[in-house]
């Protein structure tokens, strides 16, 4: 996990690395949760969460849990990502729990629940399609 930590961290340091909103917390077996810590520039007016804040932290989980799998691939890409919005978060952490449910050679399709920190019913539940480049 520390070797794609810091490979984010170069590669996409507007999102990972020192004082940025997104944390791997753990990295498995075709799974992967990151964290997101929401701060103000990621609430909406009525102060939730946006959607467009919640879309980014699936899109990182699956990819996370993508190059968990695949290794550090850099140019794997998101071809579709559909996202259900099930209640408004409370300002705070949200947690995204992905989980790789096709992996091919050229397609990789995610599934990903999103909870608030105290680990309540889902507040938004994502599947994401990535296309992996050939090596």
């Amino acid at each position: 996990m520390d070797e794609l930590s810091k490979f984010l961290a170069v590669e996409f340091p507007q999102a990972f690395g020192a004082g940025r909103p997104f944390t791997t917390v753990a990295l498995g077996r075709r799974t992967a949760t990151v964290r997101l810590d929401a701060g103000e520039e990621h609430l909406r007016p009525g102060g939730t969460i946006s959607g467009p804040a919640m879309m980014a932290l699936a899109d990182v989980a699956v990819y996370v849990a993508l190059l968990g799998q695949i290794g550090l691939v850099p140019l794997a890409v998101t071809t579709n990502l559909s996202i259900n919005f099930l209640r408004k978060p409370a300002p705070g952490a949200l947690f995204a729990d992905a989980r790789l449910i096709k992996l091919g050679k050229r397609l990789a399709v995610g599934d990903v629940g999103i909870r608030g920190e105290a680990g309540e019913d889902l507040v938004a539940h994502c599947v994401a399609t990535y296309s992996i480049p050939d090596r």
